[in-house]
Parts: C-alpha cells; structure tokens; sequence
C-alpha cells in the first residue's frame, strides 16, 4: 500500500514552526531541570503545566497505539538509561550518571511538532557520552540530506553510517515519521537504509528525524508498564529528533530551541 503523504504550504510549515519553537523551548528547559535528585513526576508536572498555560494540546494524552497500553496519561516521555522510547513517567529520582531521554509532541492551533533530547545527569561516563554524541551526530547526518531530490534512503543512509563507524547497531521497528496535523503521518524514515530508495523528499514535506541506539543491541522489549521501550541487554540507550522541512531552500529545523 502506497503511502498518503500531505506536503505543507510555505504558510504551514510557518505554523508548525510556532508549535516547534514552543517543544523546542520546553525540551531545553527539561534539560537544565533534570539535575541529581529530581523525581521524573515532577519533570512531568512542569511539562503539563507549560502546556496548559500554552493552550497547546499534548499528543502523547490519552494515546493509544496497538504497541502501547493505552491510553498514555502523561505529556512527556521520560527514559532513564536502558529505556529509550515511550518512557512512562513514574515515580523515580534521577541519580548521578543517569541517561535521561526526553520525548515531547505538542499541537498548538491544530499543526504538530515532535523532538527528543539527551541529557546526562551529573557526571557522565564517556561511554555514555560517546553514545549521546552519537545520535546527535547521526541526527546532523540526516538533516543535512534532507533535500528536494533525495528520498528517505538517504536519511536513512546517513543514520545508520553514524551508527556504523561507532560500532552501534541500530533497531529498525520504531524510527521517523512524517506529522502535521497529527503526530505520525507517513512516510516511515528508517534509522538505517540505502541511498536511493523509499519515498521522495518533495518540497513542503515534514517529518521527525529520530535516531536512537543502544550500546550493544539492537533489540527491544516493553516493560511491564506497557509503555516503556527497553535495550534487551540492559545496556544504555540515546534518542535525538527534530522536526524537520523540506523546502527549496534546504531543510528547516522547526524544532530547533532544542
């Protein structure tokens, strides 16, 4: 089945830009709060609060997918270590060294945005930070072919060669994604692929880029809350994404506070 992919207009993409800055801002405030000591509920209740005072609308509240058990009642994803999406905020306090991933997709007057950050609380050990300078790298990567021309091998391409010069394998059953006025829209972007193939980057086209690696594995399984997507080895885990556009003119990052 062939995907339905709806481009933007120059004007839509401007909105989805307004929705990007404010995700944006919120992940880069996230960052500076989660310090040594600090519960994950109260990161969630900060998120929930910025949006309600926003009058945005969280696309995570009461989402229910077939791979979650739905629905998800919380704002943000929040994964510490061997989580690396879906993490369902629970009651936890942040240690030091701790690998915190942090997850927001946000509607404001009816356009989407969705981006991820990695953040280290305290003193980070250098696998860990090789390992968040790693998505962040691939996220570059990607970005950076993200052209009228392409197609989403090429993103794909560019992840998974990140990946491969560190020596990290690279899960392929949750990847990018197109969004506007939902959260996941097509086309599905791969963290790994060829050049050259999949769906053409056309002007006016959004998606989420979203690397994620584990140190060791590329296989997965969902805690018992059954929510959170965990590294099957135990071994730590990064994600990085942004929200992006196609235009003539290059790609737009519209979440780019992050």
């Amino acid at each position: 089945m062939s995907a339905v992919v709806e481009l933007k207009s120059p004007e839509e993409i401007e909105r989805m830009r307004v929705t990007g800055q404010f995700v944006g801002e919120v992940l880069a405030d996230l960052r500076t709060r989660a310090q040594v000591g600090v519960n994950l509920l109260d990161l969630e209740a900060h998120v929930r609060e910025r949006i309600r005072r926003r009058g945005a609308v969280s696309c995570y509240w009461d989402y229910a997918p077939s791979f979650g058990r739905g629905p998800f009642r919380n704002t943000v994803c929040l994964s510490v270590n061997d989580a690396v999406l879906h993490g369902l905020p629970h009651d936890y306090v942040l240690a030091d060294g701790d690998v915190l991933s942090m997850d927001l997709a946000v509607g404001i007057d009816g356009w989407v945005a969705d981006a991820a950050t990695t953040v280290i609380v305290g003193d980070a050990a250098p696998a860990d930070a090789k390992l968040v300078r790693a998505t962040e790298e691939a996220l570059a990567a990607a970005i950076a072919v993200a052209v009228p021309g392409n197609k989403t091998g090429d993103i794909s391409a560019a992840i998974g060669a990140v990946a491969k010069a560190h020596g990290y394998p690279v899960n392929m059953e949750f990847g990018g994604h197109g969004l506007g006025r939902t959260m996941h829209e097509d086309p599905h972007v791969a963290n790994a692929g060829r050049p050259g193939r999949g769906y053409p980057l056309r002007p006016g086209l959004t998606i989420a880029i979203e690397p994620w690696f584990a140190r060791t594995t590329d296989r997965i399984y969902t805690d018992a809350d059954g929510w959170t997507i965990r590294s099957a080895d135990g071994s730590n885990t990064s994600h990085s994404e942004h929200t992006v556009a196609i235009t003539e003119a290059g790609p737009q990052v519209l979440t780019s506070a992050v």
